[in-house]
């Protein structure tokens, strides 16, 4: 009995152990590496929302700083990537020293409404002032407060403010969407959507 037990414990695993252990290992493996990914890109996401509304609070200060008004332009790098950046000459294209934020060619970058974003109509009501509307480019004039730039001013149109939406197709067929917000005070804020389309603060 004894010499039998030790037999079977020098053998190993047998072929249908073996099977089941890497079946397990599979269907664990197919469960989590997509839930991952769509992890990985909701994190890219914000990480992505986070820098441009670092660059806006930036333009914000700069504006108030030297009492003028800067916008932040949408414009591209030579590998045609997306990227938004201060034009602090006011040349309308950047140029060197500029700072800007490189946004990956994964992700779509929306300004103002229209966008396509879940619930987009009941949380642009819920921010409590008059998102511009159209593509303009987010400025912000003399006093920090948000602005549309013309020829040579940065007209105020009290009570409006701006909205980027911001996309990155996931790994399951879910879309995760982000919004940068410069509200009417000039105040930025990163709100991100989660599956159910309810948009929370960051």
């Amino acid at each position: 009995m004894l010499r039998s037990i030790t037999q079977k414990r020098k053998q190993g695993f047998s072929l249908i152990e073996l099977m089941l252990v890497v079946s397990v290992i599979l269907i664990l493996t197919a469960v989590s590496v997509p839930r991952l990914i769509n992890t990985v890109n909701d994190i890219s996401l914000r990480y992505a929302a986070s820098d441009l509304s670092g660059l806006l609070q930036t333009a914000r200060i700069q504006a108030v700083k030297k009492n003028t008004y800067y916008s932040l332009l949408l414009g591209a790098t030579a590998s045609g990537d997306t990227t938004y950046f201060l034009d602090i000459p006011k040349t309308g294209g950047y140029t060197n020293g500029d700072p800007m934020v490189p946004i990956r060619a994964s992700v779509t970058v929306h300004q103002g409404t229209g966008s396509g974003a879940p619930n987009e109509a009941s949380f642009i009501a819920g921010l409590n002032f008059t998102v511009n509307p159209a593509a303009d480019a987010p400025s912000f004039n003399a006093r920090g407060l948000p602005c549309i730039a013309g020829v040579n001013s940065c007209p105020q149109t009290a009570g409006q403010g701006f909205v980027i939406f911001m996309s990155k197709p996931g790994a399951m067929g879910g879309i995760p969407w982000a919004a940068v917000v410069v509200n009417a005070s000039g105040h930025t804020q990163v709100w991100t959507s989660d599956a159910n389309g309810t948009w929370i603060q960051r």
